[in-house]
């Protein structure tokens, strides 16, 4: 009798521990996304990290994006030069920089490209000297002839908006003086500002304000956007209901990252969530963001669109709804007005199927074209967020290869 009550508790162990083990790496994805298995193995990973964040912050060890910062630190690497590659830390107006440039000179003289690049990982985590960033920058070096600018701006929650868009903007104006070209060997006709999802969100700010500078001399030529997140004004749109539960970045997480950029206040996360944080403020400018108007019908599919709710003054959300911040087309770039949008130099745009900010990338790609901007947009039916990253082992993935090659491809010919 011991015996079986014995084998009995193993075999339900042994269960659990299945259950268990399905439950974080099986995940709903789609048929069409290449190596399956190796992203349920990898989003394993973070579901468990942020559930460990979760649990952490509510027990009161450990603050939800201290433990996050642990997928940063795990693949931070030291950046060195190589034969091919020199590198330097900088700081540029006070702000601290990563500087790639190619070892030797050209031999006919001609003057390099530049790319400021700026990393993605939602305003709270994230660093240019995680490896697949470092891996990036070395290639475009190597490729492009370029000097490549990787930014550490600050961070939340210890710095919310618009610290982050303040530190990439001032690195900006600083690279962008004649004197630091010179110093760079730089072709002041040859720059461009790029960057990957919340990356993507600054370098489409800084594109727009750059050029209302009336001070500013020297121009970007080319901004290039990777599965940028663009509003924080609608947050279920088309992509965000049938992308929710997607590895990498689900609904949720995005959500929180957004709550997060603006304040550390709980209660607006929730509002967010529930899409109800709009004030009058804001809501003036949903038109900018109205999915049934830009988005093309392919995407639409049979979602409804239904205008979120404004924020009444009685409502204590409205007490601390960011309100400034929500309205600013620093933190929502697709908030501009058209008028302000012609002017922007051309644009590479990458989104995928799969990924909830997919929309905000679609949306953009039609605003710029309605006002006249030479827009390359480029989808991945099979994409999914954060997929540009992974091109490193353990997390290698082939349609990572392709976009890294695809859009150093752009960069080559438009830049």
């Amino acid at each position: 009798m011991r015996d079986l009550k014995m084998r009995s508790k193993g075999v339900f162990v042994l269960v659990l521990l299945g259950a268990l083990t399905a439950y974080y790496v099986y995940s709903p994805i789609p048929n069409n996304i290449e190596e399956r298995w190796k992203l349920m193995l990898t989003d394993s990973f973070f579901k468990t990290l942020s559930h460990l964040a979760e649990l952490s912050e509510q027990v009161g060890l450990l603050d939800f994006w201290r433990v996050m910062m642990f997928i940063t630190f795990a693949e931070r690497v030291v950046t060195v030069s190589d034969e091919r590659v020199q590198v330097e830390d900088e700081m540029f107006d006070g702000v601290e920089v990563i500087v790639y440039q190619p070892t030797q000179q050209e031999e006919t003289g001609e003057l390099r490209r530049a790319i400021i690049y700026l990393h993605g990982g939602g305003w709270c985590l994230g660093s240019s000297r995680m490896g697949p960033y470092d891996l990036l920058a070395r290639h475009m070096v190597t490729e492009l002839n370029a000097v490549i600018v990787s930014v550490e701006y600050r961070l939340a929650p210890a710095y919310h908006f618009p610290a982050q868009f303040e530190d990439v903007y001032r690195v900006v104006k600083y690279f962008l003086h004649v004197e630091v070209l010179k110093g760079y060997h730089i072709n002041p006709e040859r720059i461009a500002v790029s960057g990957d999802s919340a990356g993507g969100n600054l370098a489409a700010a800084v594109a727009q304000q750059l050029h209302k500078d009336p001070q500013q001399h020297v121009q970007l030529k080319a901004q290039a956007l990777i599965y940028p997140v663009l509003q924080a004004l609608d947050l279920n749109t088309p992509s965000y209901q049938q992308n929710q539960y997607m590895p990498i970045l689900p609904r949720t997480l995005m959500v929180r990252f957004w709550s997060e950029y603006f304040t550390s206040d709980k209660s607006f996360f929730r509002a967010m969530m529930e899409n109800r944080h709009n004030n009058h403020e804001s809501a003036a400018l949903l038109k900018f963001v109205n999915w049934s108007s830009y988005l093309p019908d392919s995407y639409r599919q049979t979602y409804n669109y239904s205008a979120p709710p404004v924020v009444t003054r009685k409502s204590p959300v409205h007490s601390i709804s960011p309100h400034h911040s929500l309205a600013d087309p620093r933190a929502s770039p697709l908030l501009v007005p058209d008028t302000m949008l012609r002017f922007l130099p051309k644009a590479y745009v990458l989104t995928c199927e799969y990924d909830v900010l997919r929309d905000d990338g679609l949306m953009y790609v039609t605003r710029l074209r309605n006002a006249g901007v030479d827009v390359t947009h480029e989808h991945y039916p099979g994409g999914f967020h954060g997929a540009l990253m992974f091109t490193m082992w353990p997390t290698d993935f082939d349609i990572g290869h392709r976009m890294v090659d695809n859009y150093v491809k752009w960069l080559k010919q438009n830049l």
